[in-house]
């Protein structure tokens, strides 16, 4: 289940019931999503929403962080695998990835909470990166440094910079944008082209 694999402690009680996890999870991700901060959230509320008893969720989470934790652990999105062809190639499809989970407004809340509530709530960003953004780090990386290797890419390069050339501009375009703006559908092409640019051998 989704707190036995991230490791948070449950308290003594009645078995727990599937139901009521999967209940409490799904008010939890719809209320986010809907743009209710972690602040805003509560407990009482999400027992509401769930259709369940307070003490049915502290059965479970001792606190309102480590229930948002799971919860968004269940969104956790995958890391698209790299098809080996091209370093391009790959990167494109890394950079769709991250738009396309743009038209999913449950998987938009992971970013817009890892983005605003780091300060707040560190131990919640902290969990966000090793869920969400460590895993996309590290598989970018490989991929840039691929092309490194391979003579795609120019040697000397500076991984990192580019990693944060290449998904910062796609958070640019996803996270900031004026919502009447519809993005292009040629977007992750583009910004690796104009990136790649400064990259190739």
């Amino acid at each position: 289940m989704v707190t036995e694999q991230m490791g948070v402690a449950r308290a003594p009680g009645r078995p727990r019931s599937e139901k009521a996890e999967r209940a409490i999870v799904d008010a939890t991700i719809d209320m986010l999503a809907e743009g209710t901060s972690v602040a805003e959230l509560s407990i009482e509320a999400i027992a509401t929403r769930a259709g369940v008893g307070k003490t049915t969720i502290y059965r479970r989470w001792s606190n309102k962080e480590d229930l948002v934790v799971d919860a968004l652990a269940t969104l956790k999105p995958p890391v698209p695998e790299p098809l080996g062809r091209s370093a391009r190639e790959d990167i494109v499809r890394h950079l769709g990835a991250m738009q396309q989970e743009t038209h999913d407004r449950r998987l938009r809340c992971i970013t817009t909470i890892a983005l605003s509530e780091s300060d707040r709530y560190p131990h919640l960003a902290e969990r966000f990166r090793e869920i969400a953004i460590k895993p996309r780090r590290e598989a970018l990386r490989a991929i840039i440094q691929r092309g490194v290797d391979t003579g795609e890419f120019r040697a000397g390069i500076d991984v990192e910079m580019a990693m944060a050339a290449l998904s910062g501009a796609m958070l640019f375009f996803t996270k900031w944008r004026d919502p009447k703006e519809e993005l292009p559908a040629d977007l992750a092409e583009r910004i690796t082209a104009q990136v790649l640019a400064g990259l190739h051998a």
